[in-house]
């Protein structure tokens, strides 16, 4: 049974780190539970309850920032609804059609594209995207802080 539980933790520690990368996968989440699995192995709990709540509330916090940062950094460098509607769209597309540069690209393409309909200039619709494009930036590298994190302590607890 342990080795059925590590190798599902596993599974999820991996599926947190491409999270952090794929729309689609709650990274830090999956990386989250791959570590509370480890409670579930017979024997010594590996983590204290302080530890996972703590770490829990992170995954939590982190996650909710992912889908604020782009928000807030578009509306930050003067965006609009559109802008941000855009970087969403533009982070879809690029995703499917233009993988792995197209999870960069396409954000700030949708922005751009979204302020520029919504009839901003050409300089101002370029600055919302910057905005987009580093708070979705900045998403990522805290989710894959997390992820990170949360995966030495999983790969610690296993050996």
């Amino acid at each position: 049974m342990e080795v059925i539980i590590i190798i599902i933790g596993f599974i999820l520690i991996l599926a947190g780190l491409l999270g952090c990368f794929l729309p689609a996968l709650p990274g830090p989440p999956l990386s989250y539970l791959g570590v509370l699995l480890q409670q579930l192995k017979p024997g010594e709990n590996p983590f204290t309850i302080k530890f996972l709540v703590i770490w829990g509330i992170i995954t939590l916090l982190v996650s909710l920032l992912d889908y604020l940062l782009p928000i807030y950094g578009t509306k930050k460098y003067g965006g609009s609804r559109m802008g941000v509607y855009g970087s969403v769209a533009g982070l879809l597309v690029g995703l499917f059609f233009f993988p792995p540069l197209g999870i960069i690209i396409g954000p700030f393409a949708g922005a751009l594209l979204g302020e520029l309909i919504s009839g901003k200039s050409s300089k101002d619709a370029l600055r919302a995207s910057f905005g987009s494009f580093v708070g979705f930036l900045t998403g990522t590298a805290a989710k894959l802080v997390v992820s990170g994190i949360l995966t030495y302590h999983f790969i610690y607890s296993v050996f």
